[in-house]
């Protein structure tokens, strides 16, 4: 790290470093316990995840990827059990892209036990204004992180 960041800076940032490396060995493991690749598993995050329609050209554009590839992916999916598509309600050119009942039971039995300790491993000692700041930190974090994915993107 460079010199010019503080002695906190830089053990934040090698915090910052193991906690993705650990997070980055949680998804392998996940992946390879679905049967599925590391964009297949993030593809799965999204819809699970999602509040909204899901679409294939969400999918591209939220995984940087074309649309054929998307394609290839869900066809992938839905062989192994864990996308649905259907007709989009309001556009027949539009499929909506979901998962499946097993997908959801299946990745929650392995992220459940982790999203319950949570609470009391991580947050129950911090005060409100403590998470709060904890949030706020994220969230740039995050905001950079995907700047800066959009500009490798570009790169292509």
């Amino acid at each position: 790290m460079s010199s010019s960041l503080s002695v906190k800076e830089q053990q934040v940032g090698a915090a910052m470093q193991k906690y993705q490396a650990a997070v980055d060995d949680f998804d392998r493991q996940m992946a390879r316990l679905l049967g599925v690749n590391g964009t297949d598993l993030r593809c799965l995050e999204v819809l699970i995840g999602a509040q909204e329609e899901i679409t294939p050209r969400i999918i591209a554009d939220r995984l940087g990827l074309t649309t054929g590839s998307v394609t290839t992916m869900l066809d992938r999916l839905e062989r192994a059990g864990y996308v649905q598509r259907t007709p989009h309600p309001d556009d027949r050119r539009k499929v909506v892209v979901e998962a499946t009942d097993a997908a959801r039971r299946r990745t929650w039995e392995m992220i459940g036990p982790l999203v319950e300790e949570s609470t009391d491993a991580v947050t129950r000692d911090f005060t409100d204004a403590e998470l709060d700041a904890v949030e706020r930190f994220l969230t740039r974090a995050t905001a950079l992180q995907e700047r800066h994915t959009s500009r490798l993107r570009g790169r292509d």
